[in-house]
């Protein structure tokens, strides 16, 4: 309760990241001032939400409205939001947005046609598509250092660098990560187009024989951007857990098979949950939503659980592969126009 007797209250940042907060003047009066007070103390960035743990409902959380919710000791929970919608191409219109929602309700949301519609909120989506011009990332400092001046011995002699295994490790894993940051599994033409722009910016590692100078590095990071995937699977990483054998139905239990990827313009394919946030607490959130949906002026709170949700609703699209009918009756607010709207800005 707000008052001026002093007060602590454990903080939930995120998962494995717990703090104190020591309120010397008591729990504030205002949602505002506790917001801010938090964001200062914790140096958090961007806007975030609080929901509280509530003692007589088996300690679950519940978002918090007011601070005389609040007890001293109390736990409070913090929920990261970004409202960045995923891109959508430039060549899609309002009528085929409409044509997709009137379609059969038998047709699979999951299919070539059909834009999956909200606003991500995890922060580690992936939200930009392939580059015209692809951009060779800054490498160590020394393997730098030895990077220019294999460059400007080779444009004095055309002399090729010699690598070291750890300078071309060093490369391949600069490489590799930037690549992933566009696309999870690259098509031959993305590696093709990142070799090009490795041998451009550093010709000193042009490979003589080769018909156009870069096509071992093409075959090299195909075999780097595997074992990467590997790597950031073995580490729980969504996007690729999905096309794990063991998540796949017994008939589709190959490594080739079936696999699952963006289409098109897609950006936010299989994004992370909030920091936070389990199916079990997205599945709440979901259910409220049901509820939110028939009260009148209650846009705003639709709009920031819809995009709290966007996630749990990717995963549940790409796994489920549910119809339009199922997904309307799960999301009913995914099919407003607001929701539309928000979609084409």
């Amino acid at each position: 309760m707000a008052g001026s007797t002093p007060a602590r209250l454990k903080v939930i940042l995120g998962e494995n990241n717990i703090e104190k907060l020591t309120l010397p003047n008591g729990i504030p009066e205002s949602l505002e001032d506790l917001l801010s007070t938090i964001k200062t103390t914790f140096g958090l960035k961007g806007n975030f939400r609080l929901q509280y743990m509530d003692q007589d409902f088996g300690n679950d959380f519940f978002n918090l409205n007011s601070t005389t919710e609040l007890r001293n000791l109390g736990t409070i929970k913090v929920i990261h939001q970004q409202t960045n919608p995923p891109l959508i191409s430039a060549d899609q219109s309002t009528s085929s947005l409409s044509l997709s929602f009137e379609s059969d309700d038998g047709i699979s949301v999951a299919s070539n046609d059909t834009i999956i519609l909200s606003s991500p909120e995890s922060m580690s989506s992936r939200t930009q598509q392939w580059p015209e011009d692809f951009a060779i990332p800054q490498f160590s400092y020394d393997t730098e250092l030895q990077l220019e001046r294999g460059n400007t011995e080779y444009r004095v002699s055309q002399k090729m660098l010699t690598l070291s295994a750890r300078m071309l490790s060093d490369i391949l894993k600069r490489v590799a990560e930037e690549i992933y940051r566009y696309k999870a599994y690259p098509e031959d033409a993305h590696f093709c187009a990142a070799a090009e722009a490795l041998i451009k910016k550093h010709p000193c590692l042009k490979e003589p024989g080769s018909f156009n100078g870069c096509y071992g590095w093409k075959q090299r990071l195909k075999y780097k951007m595997a074992n990467y995937r590997t790597q950031l699977k073995l580490q729980g990483c969504p996007e690729l857990c999905v096309n794990s054998l063991k998540s796949k139905a017994t008939t589709d239990a190959f490594p080739a098979k079936k696999v699952k990827k963006p289409k098109r313009s897609e950006a936010n394919f299989y994004p992370s949950f909030p920091t936070g946030e389990t199916l079990d607490s997205m599945e709440k959130v979901r259910l409220e939503l049901l509820t939110e949906i028939g009260i009148r002026d209650n846009e705003r709170v639709i709009a920031d659980k819809m995009a709290n949700t966007f996630a749990y609703r990717r995963h549940e699209v790409v796994n489920q592969e549910p119809s339009i009918q199922e997904l309307k009756d799960r999301w009913p607010a995914l099919f407003t126009q607001k929701e539309v709207r928000m979609e084409l800005k």
